[in-house]
């Protein structure tokens, strides 16, 4: 399962990727984030792995991330391991005008396991869309405040 969401952001790039860049701001547009854990490799480069902690309610969520890409600030790429399911993420940031930022979020599933995901990604793929438009709509906000 693969989709695109975009979102045009009215700040400059150079501010959208020190928004975007700085682990502290995470708590402020990806709702129920508890906690960022480095494990190995240079913090915040290619090759570094960590721990992140989601709080979805009733469930706590802990994705291994594992950063492929990172040429900002044009692109991030990333592998999210999850026990239930993995996925990439590959952010791409592009400035239409000194004051615009064009932020193009490519994510694939690449492997769904047990019931639960399978059923979700084929009878309702659209969540996972969802929530991700959700979280740049959510950054769309917090940035254009700060």
């Amino acid at each position: 399962m693969k989709f695109t969401c975009t979102i045009t952001i009215e700040k400059p790039l150079k501010r959208v990727i020190q928004l975007f860049d700085n682990v502290a701001n995470l708590k402020e547009w990806q709702d129920g984030f508890v906690s960022l854990k480095h494990i190995s490799g240079q913090a915040g480069k290619a090759g570094a792995v960590s721990m992140i902690t989601i709080n979805a309610g009733k469930n706590i969520i802990e994705l291994k991330e594992t950063i492929q890409v990172k040429n900002l600030p044009t692109q991030l790429t990333a592998l999210y391991e999850h026990k239930q399911m993995d996925n990439t993420a590959t952010h791409r940031f592009t400035a239409l005008s000194e004051h615009s930022t064009l932020w193009k979020s490519e994510v694939e599933y690449i492997r769904l396991k047990g019931f639960v995901p399978r059923f979700m990604a084929t009878l309702f793929p659209g969540v996972f869309k969802k929530q991700t438009q959700k979280w740049l709509n959510n950054f769309k906000r917090f940035a254009e405040r700060n």
